[in-house]
């Protein structure tokens, strides 16, 4: 995974010291199965091209926006990755080819109402993809629930103790055809008494580059 160009996210000042020692040590090929974590810190076990490692939360936007009425989180990876989750869908990508950039969601569904239903909700999504300068793409999404997967990178949790969900892309949202429709994403949800939290997602950026992500560890806190 690639540097994050100059002018992108980095991580704030009062933590750098912090990260520096932590990635110098964390990062391997599948470091993050048995790492010795700091308790003070959240993590989020990432895949992708066969290799695993663990980003830190490294800020957490308070402010929601109309769609979602959730936080951002802002995860930093060992070479200043950037991964923007709002309730478990990413909104922004920094450090990865190709970047996603000012990710907007616009009527998303609830997790707890997506679970109740059989058939599929329609939402979009407008983004800026780079390099290439792509701008305002608007995605047409469909998604609805789904049995738990044979195969997939989610580790230490039973993938039958989880409400899944795929995403698609159902075509654009506008007559902006500057990317091609991605394969489809797909989510894991912890439901417990009425409350509903993303903890394992899977997102391609591009035909050909996909990530997962998990938070970590397991039995970790799984609410932001």
């Amino acid at each position: 995974m690639a540097s994050i160009a100059a002018g992108c996210a980095v991580v704030p000042d009062p933590v750098q010291p912090t990260f520096r020692g932590i990635w110098q040590s964390l990062w391997s090929k599948d470091y993050s199965v048995g790492a010795t974590l700091n308790p003070a810190l959240r993590y989020l076990r990432v895949t992708i091209d066969g290799q695993v490692s663990l980003f830190v939360l490294g800020e957490l936007d308070a402010s929601t926006d109309s769609s979602t009425r959730a936080p951002t989180e802002a995860w930093y990876g060992g070479t200043r990755e950037v991964v923007r989750l709002r309730d478990g869908r990413v909104t922004g990508v920094a450090g990865f080819t190709p970047e996603w950039r000012n990710v907007e969601l616009r009527g998303v569904p609830a997790w707890a109402q997506l679970a109740g239903r059989n058939d599929a909700v329609m939402y979009s999504r407008l983004r800026d993809v780079m390099p290439g300068y792509r701008y305002g793409i608007d995605d047409a999404l469909s998604i609805r629930r789904t049995p738990p997967p044979a195969r997939s990178q989610l580790a230490g949790v039973d993938a039958n103790s989880l409400a899944w969900f795929a995403e698609t892309m159902a075509g654009k949202a506008s007559s902006n055809a500057g990317d091609t429709v991605l394969p489809p994403a797909r989510y894991a949800v912890e439901l417990r008494a009425g409350q509903a939290a993303v903890v394992y997602g899977e997102q391609c950026l591009a035909t050909n580059v996909c990530f997962t992500w998990q938070r970590w560890p397991p039995d970790a806190a799984r609410t932001p």
